[in-house]
C-alpha cells in the first residue's frame, strides 16, 4: 500500500516532532527547512535573515528541562534545568538522531536539497481528494510535488510587530529605532541610553541585560502592567515544578473564580509585591505572564527605570503619558511582539486575519472541506510549547491517517464552528479580549483534549486503583509529558519509570561537590507542601461546599 505523504514547513521543534508523529501514523514525511540546520527559534545565528526567527545571545528556556521536554525523550541528567538555547539546540539535536528524524529533511544549503517552499495551494481536485500542490525553488528552478497533507510549523516568532502609527511623531526622532528581533548581543549599546517599549519575555530580558552595559539608565515603557514569574520557585525550586500540577489546574477550573484570582494573585506576590515595583495589571489573572528574575533588582538598583505609556515623540526624546519626559534617548527597541504571516499559502485557505481563531483546536482551519493541512504550534500555552506542538502533532497525524481511512467521521464545519464560538467565549471569560490573548490556552485542560482524542490521556482512576504511587505523583506532582506516553498510540514503555525518576534528573546536575542527596522522595514531600497546601484547603472546603449543597 502507497503511504499518504505529508508535507512540512519548518524544522523547528513542532516540525521535528511532526516528523516522528508522521512516522509513528506510517505516513512518508518530507520537511522543508529555510536554514542549514534544525531548531527554528533555538537556533541562534549573529545575523538577523528573513523569513526566519531571530533570538538574542543571551536567551534562556522560561521553564525548567523536565516540562521543556518531547514526551519520550527525557533530556540527559546533566543537562541545566533551564537551558540557554544552544543547550536546548543541542537537545533537539540528540532528539532528531536519536530518532532519525534527519533523512526527512531538505535543508537550504546542502548541495543536494537547496530548497525553499514557495507556494502551498490546493490542487485542482482538492474536494474530492484533499491533496495539496507545494512548489518549491532550487538554485533558480520551480518545482512542483504533490501532498497527501501539509503541516505549516513555519512558527509565530518570525514577522516583527512594529506599530509605528501608534506612537505619535515617532518618525521625527533622530536616534535608532529597531525592533527586539534585531537585538543579538549588548556591546553595541554600550554608553547609549535606551527606551524600550513593551514588558514581554523580551522586553523584561533586554532591559536587564542592557542595563548592566549601557553608561545610562535603562527606560522600560509598559501600558499595562505585567505579572511575572522568577524561575526560582519556592526554596529555590524551578518554579513550574509546583504550578503545573492537574491538582492545581483542577481547583483553578472548578472553584469559585474570586477564589483562583485571590489565589493567583497570592502565588505571583509570594515571589514579589507587583504593586511595589509598580508593574501590577489591572486584571493579573488575564495578563500573560512573563519569566524573569533580574527585572527587580535591577528596578530596586534604579538601573531599570519603569515608565507608562509614551504619548509623543520629539526628535530626542519621549514623553509619557504622566507627563513626564526622558530626554537625550539615543536608541528605540521595540518589544512589541509579532504577527503570523504565511507568504507561502493562498489567502483564500487561511482566511484573512489569522487572530481571529478559525482553527478547531487550535490546528484545523474550519472553513476547509477537507481535514488536511494543520498549523501546528501557533499557540500560548502557559506551560510547555515543546509539549503542546507533540500533541498537536500526534493528534493531526492520528486524525489524518484515520480520516483518510474512512474509519471516523471528522466533525462537520458548522459543528467546529459551533465549538469556536464556544471556545472563544470561555477564552475571553479567562484572559479577556485584548488581542495578545487569541491563542492562549490553559495548558493542561488543552493537552488533556487533544490527548483524549487519540486516546492517550492518562486514566488517573484506573491508576490510582492499580498503581497508586505513579497516580498520586500525576494528581499532585508536575505534569511532565511523559504522562501522554503512558497509554494509546505511540505508547513508550519507559514513561512510568521517567515520571517516578523526573526529580534524579531535576538534582543530578546541583550536585557537582558530592553531597548527599536532600530532596525529599514522596508525593508530597516538604518541597511540594507551601505550594500544595492553600489549593488542598480550597480543595476541602470546594467538596464540603458541594456536599453541603447536595
Amino acid at each position: 500500500m502507497v503511504k499518504k505523504r505529508v508535507a512540512i514547513i519548518g524544522a523547528g521543534i513542532s516540525g521535528l516532532t511532526g516528523i516522528k508523529s508522521c512516522l509513528e501514523e506510517g505516513l512518508e514525511p518530507t520537511c522543508f527547512e529555510r536554514r542549514n540546520d534544525i531548531g527554528g527559534l533555538w537556533n541562534f545565528t549573529k545575523h538577523v535573515e528573513d523569513g526566519c526567527p531571530s533570538i538574542y545571545k543571551s536567551l534562556v528556556s522560561n521553564i525548567s528541562k523536565e516540562t521543556f521536554c518531547f514526551s519520550d525523550f527525557p533530556m540527559p541528567e546533566n543537562f541545566p534545568n533551564f537551558l540557554p538555547n544552544a543547550k536546548y539546540l543541542e537537545y533537539c539535536k540528540l532528539y532528531a538522531e536519536h530518532f532519525q528524524l534527519l533523512k526527512y529533511i531538505k535543508f537550504k544549503n546542502f548541495e543536494a536539497n537547496q530548497t525553499t517552499v514557495c507556494q502551498v495551494q490546493k490542487h485542482s481536485d482538492f474536494d474530492s481528494n484533499g491533496q495539496w500542490v507545494v512548489t518549491t525553488e532550487n538554485d533558480g528552478e520551480k518545482a512542483t510535488t504533490v501532498f497527501d497533507a501539509v503541516t505549516v510549523c513555519s512558527g509565530q516568532y518570525v514577522y516583527p510587530l512594529l506599530p509605528l502609527d501608534s506612537f505619535p511623531d515617532v518618525n521625527k526622532f533622530k536616534g535608532k529605532i529597531l525592533h527586539c528581533r534585531e537585538y543579538k548581543e549588548p556591546m553595541e549599546f554600550d554608553g547609549k541610553k535606551v527606551l524600550i517599549i513593551g514588558l514581554g519575555n523580551s522586553g523584561a530580558d533586554l532591559a536587564s541585560e542592557l542595563c548592566t552595559k549601557a553608561s545610562q539608565k535603562v527606560y522600560l515603557s509598559s501600558k499595562r502592567g505585567v505579572c511575572m514569574f522568577r524561575r526560582l520557585g519556592r526554596d529555590g525550586y524551578p518554579f513550574d515544578l509546583s504550578f503545573i500540577t492537574r491538582f492545581q489546574n483542577w481547583i483553578q477550573l472548578t472553584g469559585p473564580p474570586a477564589l483562583s484570582r485571590f489565589l493567583y494573585e497570592k502565588y505571583m506576590n509570594d515571589q514579589f509585591d507587583h504593586g511595589f515595583y509598580d508593574i501590577k495589571p489591572e486584571c493579573i489573572e488575564m495578563k500573560e505572564p512573563l519569566v524573569n528574575e533580574e527585572l527587580p533588582s535591577r528596578i530596586l538598583a534604579g538601573l531599570v527605570i519603569m515608565k507608562p505609556g509614551i504619548t509623543k515623540f520629539t526628535e530626542t526624546s519621549a514623553q509619557f503619558v504622566d507627563g513626564t519626559t526622558v530626554d537625550n534617548l539615543d536608541v528605540v527597541i521595540f518589544a512589541t511582539g509579532y504577527e503570523v504571516r504565511f507568504p507561502f499559502m493562498d489567502e483564500s485557505v487561511i482566511q484573512a486575519d489569522f487572530n481571529e481563531g478559525f482553527l478547531y483546536k487550535n490546528i484545523f482551519p474550519v472553513n476547509l472541506q477537507k481535514p488536511t493541512l494543520f498549523f501546528i504550534g501557533f499557540i500560548q500555552p502557559v506551560g510547555s510549547i515543546a509539549a503542546t506542538v507533540e500533541i498537536q502533532n500526534r493528534w493531526a497525524m492520528r486524525l489524518f491517517k484515520v480520516v483518510a481511512a474512512a474509519s471516523v467521521k471528522f466533525p462537520s464545519n458548522k459543528e467546529m464552528k459551533e465549538q469556536l464560538v464556544e471556545n472563544e467565549k470561555l477564552r475571553m471569560k479567562r484572559f479577556g479580549t485584548a488581542k495578545g490573548n487569541c491563542r492562549r490556552v490553559n495548558y493542561i485542560e488543552y493537552m488533556d483534549d487533544l490527548a483524549s482524542n487519540i486516546n492517550a490521556k492518562p486514566n488517573i482512576m484506573k491508576l490510582l486503583l492499580t498503581d497508586p504511587v505513579l497516580g498520586l505523583k500525576i494528581i499532585f506532582g508536575t505534569t511532565t509529558p511523559y504522562q501522554y506516553r503512558l497509554t494509546g498510540p505511540g505508547k513508550w514503555a519507559g514513561a512510568r519509570e521517567a515520571i517516578l525518576t523526573q526529580w534524579d534528573r531535576i538534582e543530578k546536575p546541583l550536585k557537582t561537590r558530592g553531597m548527599k542527596k536532600t530532596i525529599g522522595r514522596s508525593f508530597l514531600s516538604v518541597r511540594y507542601l507551601p505550594s500544595v497546601l492553600p489549593w488542598f484547603i480550597c480543595a476541602v472546603i470546594l467538596f464540603v461546599a458541594i456536599w453541603i449543597k447536595g
